[in-house]
C-alpha cells in the first residue's frame, strides 16, 4: 500500500480516489504538459509459495507512457533469483524459456476431462476439433453460456496441480537443463483469477521437476519483457509491451494450432529434435553434448 502510494506520487499518478486512469492523472500531474518518451519501470521480487496455498506476490511491472491519451498497463510478474537483464546469462550461455500449459502440462486434455465430468449433458469440443488458442471462445460459439462454464473449469481449485505432464516433457526439460552452457526457465502466464493458479503452478513444478526447479520459474502476464534466446510456446501470437522480444519463438504443436502455419520454427513434440533447435542458437564452438539420462 505505502510502496504503491509512493510510486503513484513519484510519477504524478492519481490516488485511488482522485480519478480513473491516466486521463485523470494528466490533469493533476505536476508533469502535465511535458512531452515524455515512453519509459518502463520494472520492480522485481521473489515469490514464496507455501503449503497452505497462500502466495505473496510482490512483483509489479509498470509500463508508463506519459503521452496524452496513453494508458498505464500494470502486469504482475515473478522472476527467479538469476538476473534476466541481458539476452545471455553469461559468455556463450544459452537461455531457454519453456511455456507450461500446453507445452509441459496437458492443459487441453485436463480441461476436456474436467469439463465433461462437471457438465455431462452439455456439448463439448473434441481435441481433434479444437481451433484457436482460447478454449472459452470456441465453446462460446457453440452456445454463449458455455463460455463461462469453460472458464469455470480452470478457475477451480486443483485444476492446474492435477494436470498430467505431456509425453516426454519432464524428461526432455531435465535433459535440457543439464546441458552445458544452458539456462532453462519455465515461463508461464497465470490466470487473472489468482486464488489457486499461481500456487498450483509452483506445486506442479515441484511435484514433477523437484524443489530445485522452483528457482527456475518465471510467472508473468507479458513474456515479451523476459529476455532469452528461445521461447518454446504453443501460442502463435505472443504480444506485449516489448515489440521486438529478444527471444526466437518456437511454436510447440498442440491440438489447437496444428492447422496453423507459424512464421518461424515449430517443435512437433518432445520426441522431436529439440536439441538441434538449441544448437542452432549457439556459436559453432559451443555446441552442447546431450548427457545420458
Amino acid at each position: 500500500g505505502d510502496a504503491v502510494s509512493s510510486l503513484r506520487s513519484s510519477f504524478g499518478l492519481p490516488g485511488r480516489r482522485e480519478g480513473r486512469g491516466v486521463r485523470g492523472a494528466s490533469r493533476r500531474s505536476p508533469f502535465s504538459g511535458w512531452h515524455w518518451s515512453p519509459c518502463r519501470l520494472v520492480l522485481c521480487s521473489r515469490v514464496r509459495p507455501n503449503r497452505t496455498g497462500d502466495m505473496t506476490v510482490l512483483s509489479r511491472v509498470l509500463h508508463v507512457s506519459r503521452r496524452k491519451g496513453a494508458r498505464v498497463a500494470v502486469t504482475s510478474g515473478c522472476f527467479p533469483r538469476r538476473p534476466l537483464g541481458s539476452s545471455r546469462s553469461g559468455a556463450g550461455r544459452l537461455r531457454v524459456l519453456v511455456d507450461m500449459d500446453g507445452v509441459l502440462a496437458d492443459f487441453e486434455g485436463g480441461f476436456l476431462r474436467n469439463y465433461r465430468s462437471r457438465y455431462p449433458d452439455d456439448p463439448y469440443i473434441s481435441l481433434e476439433d479444437r481451433r484457436g488458442f482460447w478454449v472459452s471462445e470456441q465453446y462460446g460459439q457453440l452456445r454463449p453460456e458455455l463460455c463461462e462454464k469453460a472458464i469455470s473449469i480452470w478457475e477451480s481449485k486443483n485444476f492446474f496441480i492435477n494436470l498430467d505432464p505431456l509425453p516426454g516433457a519432464v524428461e526432455a526439460v531435465k535433459q535440457m537443463a543439464n546441458l552445458e552452457n544452458t539456462d532453462v526457465f519455465i515461463c508461464t502466464s497465470p490466470i487473472k483469477k489468482y486464488r489457486y493458479c499461481p500456487y498450483e503452478k509452483y506445486a506442479w513444478v515441484e511435484k514433477h521437476f523437484g524443489q530445485e526447479f522452483l528457482e527456475h520459474i518465471v510467472l508473468t502476464r507479458d513474456k515479451t519483457v523476459v529476455s532469452a534466446d528461445l521461447l518454446i510456446d504453443d501460442r502463435l501470437d505472443i504480444i506485449g509491451a516489448e515489440p521486438s522480444p529478444s527471444w526466437e519463438h518456437v511454436l510447440f504443436t498442440a491440438c489447437h494450432n496444428k492447422h496453423l502455419q507459424p512464421p518461424g520454427r515449430r517443435l512437433s513434440s518432445w520426441s522431436d529434435d529439440w536439441k538441434s533447435i538449441l544448437d542452432s542458437k549457439r556459436p559453432q564452438c559451443c555446441r552442447a553434448v546431450l548427457p545420458p539420462l
